[in-house]
């Protein structure tokens, strides 16, 4: 009988095999796109986009309850056969403090920005971690392209060196311990829902916080999940931090949506 650890990398196995026939799809209507006029490449550009923004009729597009709202486009990333989290987000309660400062220590969580900026190097797909001096990871070596983690709410933790590439490129990650009652992991699907353009959602057995965000050098981790407290304190270091750290442009791959820095 199967373990669940090869059950999981199975499915996670045949993700990568339907995303790897998608990718070579498009390639296939870029070919054709490029043999004709301008006029009608201009069209189909437009239908790609989208499709991709629509996630092409199946889960995990950007619009629509409990959507992963995962960056369908390959050009800017990949789901590395993570299972999407589809579930429908509590709705969060309305914000009480913006004051980064305050709101971290009224949630009791520990605050450190403008950590070390450990490198920026491109490390082959499957390679093993590197040594990071913060958990989570907030910068360092990483994947290379194109196997950075598409923006998206993940039920699975992607391999740290595919996260720590998409947060070279202004995103933030919004982390939580498995353990925590799905109840309350709702309740961050939530506020993810409201500012999911260039944000990544996902789990961290590894980490010693029940809830950690990161951006490039930047870190709030939370020993506690404290309700509103907690939510408040990730709102306000995504709008302190989002897009501004890590030396490439968040905008170099393309999102749609909320951001932390202009949420719902």
């Amino acid at each position: 009988m199967a373990t669940r650890k090869e059950e999981r990398e199975a499915l996670r196995q045949r993700r990568l095999d339907k995303e790897a026939e998608q990718t070579q799809g498009d390639r296939r209507r870029l070919t054709i796109a490029y043999g004709l006029g301008a006029a009608v490449l201009a069209v189909i550009a437009v239908v790609v986009i989208v499709l991709a923004s629509s996630g092409g009729g199946g889960g995990g597009g950007n619009d629509g309850d409990g959507s992963a709202h995962i960056n369908l486009n390959t050009s800017y990333g990949s789901t590395n056969g993570i299972e999407p989290d589809e579930r429908a987000g509590t709705t969060p309660p309305p914000v009480k403090t913006t004051d980064l400062q305050v709101a971290a220590k009224q949630a009791g969580c520990v605050l450190e920005l403008k950590l070390p900026d450990e490198g920026h190097e491109h490390i082959p797909p499957s390679s093993k971690t590197p040594d990071y001096k913060t958990n989570p990871p907030t910068s360092g070596p990483h994947v290379e392209p194109p196997y950075q983690q598409a923006d998206g709410a993940y039920r699975e933790e992607p391999a740290p060196i595919d996260y720590v590439h998409s947060l070279e490129h202004g995103r933030m990650e919004i982390q939580y311990s498995p353990d925590l009652p799905e109840s309350e992991q709702l309740e961050l699907k939530g506020l993810y829902d409201t500012m999911y353009g260039a944000t990544l959602l996902f789990p961290n057995e590894q980490m010693p916080y029940a809830v950690a965000a990161t951006t490039w050098t930047n870190l709030i981790g939370c020993k506690k999940y404290e309700g509103a407290k907690t939510l408040d304190a990730i709102r306000a270091f995504g709008k302190e931090t989002w897009g501004k750290y890590g030396g490439e442009n968040v905008h170099y791959f393309k999102f749609t949506g909320p951001t932390p820095a202009e949420p719902n």
